[in-house]
């Protein structure tokens, strides 16, 4: 049994289950519980991680039919996996040789958009305490970014503009130069507040994972 809320078996059943599942994702309606699942398993069993990368490759590699509904599940949830994992680096040079080739063969397309978007997402991505949200996938589907609602005291709630890489620390700053407080000597920071407990976030934090535990 592997650490966590989930219960797995050898970790061949669960690359068999992962495939099973990615299969199914092609004609999913609603895709998005099911790549959440897939991002969950990855995360609890990190040694998948590489196997479901080199899957969703060769799932965008030449499919029936170019920008389809099923193919973009698939580069949907390739854009998931990289706001969230690093592959290893053999794997990543690989994944980063489809990324060119897909641009290259199809430019201006839907799938050239995804493969942009992941590239700089590999480029800011250093892993992640949770799975994405089902909001945030929902926004990593559209290649946008997700917006954060702080309250600050004595001030109106800010809407702030996040992706999956900000750092409660990013988020301060940006509150700290809106509200004028940037000569202040004070020192300003997020704080976590549920019904059990209040808490201040990390600087390194990425808000993205506090949006997680919150869902």
């Amino acid at each position: 049994t592997a650490p966590g809320p989930r219960s797995y078996t050898t970790l061949r059943d669960e690359a068999v289950k992962l495939f099973n599942s990615l299969q199914q994702l092609e004609s999913e309606r609603d895709p998005v519980p099911l790549m959440q699942g897939v991002l969950q398993t990855c995360l609890d069993l990190p040694p998948l991680v590489d196997e479901i990368y080199c899957q969703l490759v060769k799932q965008t590699t030449e499919p029936p039919a170019p920008g389809g509904q099923g193919d973009l599940h698939y580069w949907q949830l390739l854009t998931c996996m990289s706001c969230t994992f690093l592959p290893s680096p053999p794997v990543l040079r690989f994944l980063r040789f489809h990324l060119d080739r897909t641009e290259n063969r199809f430019p201006g397309s839907e799938m050239a958009k995804y493969a942009c978007f992941i590239r700089e997402a590999l480029g800011k991505t250093k892993g992640r305490e949770c799975v994405p949200s089902l909001e945030e996938i929902l926004v990593l589907m559209q290649r946008q970014e997700m917006i954060c609602t702080v309250h600050c005291p004595g001030a109106p709630a800010c809407s702030v503009a996040i992706s999956s890489h900000t750092t409660a620390e990013e988020v301060a700053q940006e509150l700290v130069s809106r509200l004028g407080l940037s000569q202040s000597p004070n020192l300003f920071a997020l704080y976590e507040q549920s019904r059990r407990r209040e808490q201040p976030v990390g600087s390194a934090t990425l808000l993205a994972d506090v949006l997680t535990r919150f869902e």
